[in-house]
This record gives C-alpha cells, structure tokens and sequence, in this order.
C-alpha cells in the first residue's frame, strides 16, 4: 500500500472541535464486512450487536495534563513543553519536547506560572526537538507533580488544537465540561498516555451497565499511546514507515478470557486502535493471545491477518493518519474507504471528538 491511498477530501465543518453533550449518544456507523452492509445508528445501540459472553476490551490509560507552557530565563520568551515521560523521579528528570526547539540550550532554564515558582533546567538534548529537563523543586514527590500539573493542560491532539486556535475557540464554549474531564475516558486508572483512546471515548456509565445487565464481559489492557499516533508519514512507501514505541500491558488473567471467549466463538470486540495494535503484538503460533509487559513499535496496514479480535470500534481519522491505515486494515481497504465517503456525505463528524465507526464480521 501506497501513501497517496489514503488521500480524501476532509470538509473543515466535519471536523468535531468538541465532543457531543453525552458521550453515548454521537452517531455509529455500523460496517458488516461479510455482507458489505452498511447501517447508521447512535452510540447506545452498540450492545445491540453483542451478546452473552461476548467480549469487550478497553484500552484504562489514564491521560496526563502533559502541554505545559514555560518562560525562558533573561529573554522571557515564551516556550511549549510537552511532558513525554518520568526518568527518575527522585531528581525529577524528565523526558519532554520542546517548541520553539531552536530557542533552547543545554543550561538554560524556563520558569513555569504567574509567580515562576516552578523552575527546570535544560541538561541534555536527546532530538531536535527533545530535551531532558530537571525541576528543580523542594518538596515530597507527590507535592511535586501536584504542582507540575497544576501548571499543565489536557495534551488534545495537534489537528484539534490547530483547529481550534484559529476560531480562537475555548475548549469549554457552549458545554459545561473541558477536555480535561473529556477527553479521558469513564475508565482510565493507569496514568502514563498522553493520547487517550479516542474511541472508548462514547462509552457512558449508563452503557457498560447495560452491557453487565445484558452479560457482555468487557476487560482492560494498558496502552500508553503518545504523540506519534500524529506524526506524519513522509514516505509513500508504507513498508518504510517506522512508528514510534508505545507500552503495552497485557496482564495474564485478560490473556486468559480473551482466549476462552474466542475458543468458545463468542465475539472478541477491541475498542480503539490502541487496544487492536497491542494484542497484535503479542500474539502466540496458534494465534492466542499471550500475556505481556513492554513496548511495541508495530504498524499495521493493509493488507494484514488479524489473529485476536473479530469486531473493533474506531472513530473516524484524517486522511494519511496511521490510525485510517489500521482501521481499513481490519475492515478491509476498499470498504472502509467507500464507507468513509458516505460518512462525509451524510454528515459524520471527524476526529478524537468526532462520532464513531463499529466494525463487524458479518
């Protein structure tokens, strides 16, 4: 597969800047890959297309406030600091990028807040625009990333924030919730992503209660997805694509039900692109999942065999974006892509915000 195969025409006005009032209630295209049908229904009617013992798995990463925004010592200049990781917590270093990357040196320091109270000093370059930064904090750890925090903002994805500058638009106009409430979903416990799962994003309360009362079973795996999900792809020839490592935890316990439900035939669903590339890279000879703790750089286009999941929930994705490659990789390339111009002519709303997509065997 080429590139330039991804290409379509996204409207600006099918681009959701912000998320509909209740999570389960954005439209659902529903794909059936055997009969090519193609059914247009709201969020809440997923479990109509389960049943009991069906399967469920969600990707619990809990989101960070990781976009911090900095002063530059002497000059004042004003400076974006994207927290990536921790290195080691007891000299609170850390692994961020930088923008404007070329105003930034070994040595310097950058004052965060109205009082500057928060200070980190420049001490490696690791990439053009990475740095390694040390706070420099008197306090208990937990006081520290309190106050770090405090300082940062929900990491909404490049594409919505670029959007959203140029409408100068709050995050909160016309709703009364944020992005920081937003965008995370109603099950994140594991912090450490700074990408959330954007599809499990229509999943309410309300709705895995009606799974649990309809007995569909739903288990959890750990994706900590970061900000390559959005870096673009600058060669036509996808085979030459590297994707940037993410962590993944599979605990041995979710192995063992994901395997039992699918030696029974019961449906596996996996929610989000996140959750279907982290048991694809964990996948045994006799094509069961097997349980695991580390990173996985996999990227997954068409065409490909699938070996866990038989259904998955998606959103709606930019044109080239890896996360379009791997969705018509599942759904199969020229149905995902008729699907996608019928969305955009009966109005379905694009992006991390945007409605949803589920995809079905038959």
């Amino acid at each position: 597969m080429k590139l330039s195969q991804f290409k379509f025409k996204l409207p600006e006005e099918r681009f959701a800047l912000k998320p509909s009032e209740h999570r389960d209630e954005c439209r659902m295209m529903v794909l059936h890959k055997k009969s090519r049908d193609i059914e247009h229904k709201v969020f809440k009617n997923f479990i109509d297309y389960f049943n009991e013992k069906d399967l469920v798995l969600f990707n619990d990463t809990k989101i960070f406030p990781a976009r911090l925004y900095g002063n530059k010592e002497k000059t004042g200049a004003r400076i974006e600091v994207f927290l990536l990781r921790e290195l080691n917590p007891d000299i609170r270093f850390w692994d961020v990028l930088v923008d404007p990357a070329r105003k930034i040196r070994i040595g310097n320091k950058l004052y965060f807040g109205d009082d500057e109270s928060l200070v980190a000093e420049v001490i490696d370059n690791t990439t053009s625009r990475g740095r390694t930064l040390r706070f420099l904090f008197d306090g208990s750890h937990d006081e520290f990333i309190e106050t770090l925090y405090g300082y940062g903002e929900t990491p909404i994805p490049p594409s919505l924030k670029q959007r959203r500058d140029v409408i100068d638009a709050p995050e909160d106009d016309d709703h009364p919730f944020t992005d920081r409430e937003r965008y995370q979903t109603i099950f994140a416990r594991n912090e450490g992503g700074v990408v959330a799962p954007q599809a499990a994003l229509h999943f309410s309360r309300e709705l895995l209660k009606r799974m649990e009362i309809k007995d569909i079973n739903y288990e959890f795996i750990t994706v900590h997805s970061n900000q390559g999900n959005f870096r673009e792809i600058d060669v036509e020839d996808l085979t030459k694509h590297k994707m940037d490592s993410e962590q993944i935890i599979i605990s041995e316990e979710v192995a063992e039900h994901v395997n039992a439900t699918k030696d029974a035939g019961h449906h596996v669903c996996a929610v989000d692109t996140s959750v279907m590339r982290a048991i694809e890279s964990s996948v045994s000879t006799t094509g069961h999942l097997k349980p695991f703790e580390g990173w996985t750089n996999k990227f997954i286009f068409p065409p490909y065999d699938f070996s866990i999941a038989d259904c998955m929930v998606a959103n709606f994705y930019e044109p080239y974006s890896t996360l379009l490659m791997l969705s018509s990789a599942f759904g199969g390339y020229d149905f995902v892509m008729e699907a996608y111009k019928l969305a955009i002519k009966e109005g379905y709303m694009f992006g991390p915000y945007g409605d949803a997509m589920l995809i079905l065997p038959d």
